[in-house]
């Protein structure tokens, strides 16, 4: 190799990580094989997921046993490395030639009873009581927000459906996040740019020269103007709606389920407002310099691209960080729009009507 390339090779960074399988640490191991690595975190009822592809072709490893935990930290080197969890060995593929192993790995924390199909009635309780729950039910600790916590459920049912499906569904009914990280129940809302104990989260800060990738889309399939919730007044009998948005009536989303409240009615309307309001714009950016610290709700500004780009405050959905073999580490980020109080956009009008 040229004197120049030596150099440059030197200081081009250089991804490092931690990988352990069943508490052994393979990165010794792994080093001169790796394929590549990928972490996937989503803000969603899906599992974090871990990618791992390897060169067998020296027939090094042996295959994992499904249900092998694997643990990986990951950075630069000559940094700290962020931990990002443990994950259970779900998927193993050994192709060829030339020989291949791929292991996918799901957050440890999600585990299969959580998928098991129950039957339950939920009277009179609040989010907090239900989430605290469930989460005794898997040896979990529940992280419910305070401004979720309180709020009261006068019925709901769980009918041949999982915690997990169960939860999705409450949460996506107040707008909010479920998740499972590290043996955590998490229950916050959307887009708030805090911690479900309320600590406020750092404002990532990132510019054009940061990445060499963009994808910015704009959709007005989903620009509805208003959305439309409707429940039975248990003192009449008779079926009203409450209207969230416009104050015309066009364009209007309609809720297919009826609701026991007007609280609750209320709730999902306004959910499912916020939602149509942040998937209108969506910007895919690939950093070229990996940042491991980034998670999905972080909350993002951007600078270097069209003013409307910089102009719109952004929130980390999904972050895939991939290691490649030759030590590049890029994080690719899936960002929606966020609900800044500061700079909002929307109001919010209330309609009953027969």
């Amino acid at each position: 190799m040229a004197t120049d390339e030596i150099t440059k090779s030197r200081m081009q960074p250089q991804a490092d990580y931690r990988v352990t399988l069943d508490g052994k640490d393979l990165s010794g191991l792994i080093t001169p094989k790796l394929i590549s690595l990928s972490i996937s975190e989503c803000r969603s009822d899906e599992s974090d997921m871990l990618d791992l592809v390897l060169d067998d072709s020296d027939n090094t490893f042996s295959i994992p046993k499904r249900g092998a935990n694997i643990e990986a930290s990951i950075g630069w080197l000559g940094e700290p490395l962020v931990h990002k969890g443990t994950f259970t060995v779900d998927e193993v593929e050994h192709s060829g030639a030339p020989d291949i192993i791929t292991v996918r790995a799901r957050s440890a924390s999600m585990t299969n009873a959580m998928h098991e199909r129950r039957e339950q009635s939920w009277h009179g309780q609040t989010i907090g009581s239900i989430v605290r729950t469930i989460a005794s039910r898997h040896s979990l600790k529940p992280a419910v927000a305070a401004a979720l916590a309180q709020i009261g459920i006068a019925h709901i049912d769980q009918t041949h459906e999982s915690d997990m499906s169960f939860l999705t569904r409450l949460a996506r009914r107040y707008d909010a996040v479920m998740n499972v990280k590290a043996l955590n129940l998490l229950f916050m809302p959307i887009g708030k740019g805090t911690t479900a104990s309320g600590k406020s989260l750092d404002v990532l800060t990132i510019t054009r020269e940061n990445g060499d990738q963009h994808r910015y889309h704009i959709s007005q399939r989903e620009s509805y103007a208003a959305v439309r919730a409707h429940y039975h007044s248990n003192a009449k009998g008779k079926r009203q709606s409450v209207l969230i948005g416009g104050e015309n009536n066009q364009n209007v989303k309609v809720l297919p389920e009826d609701y026991a409240t007007e609280a609750e009615a209320r709730a999902a309307a306004e959910a499912e407002f916020a939602r149509t309001q942040r998937s209108q714009a969506t910007l895919t950016y690939t950093l070229a310099l990996g940042r491991a610290e980034i998670f999905p709700e972080l909350p993002v500004v951007v600078s270097g691209f069209k003013p409307e780009i910089d102009a719109t405050p952004w929130l980390v959905k999904c972050v895939t960080h991939t290691i490649s073999a030759d030590g590049g580490f890029g994080s690719q980020l899936d960002l929606e729009v966020r609900d800044d109080p500061t700079t909002s956009r929307h109001r919010s009008h209330f309609r009953k009507s027969m």
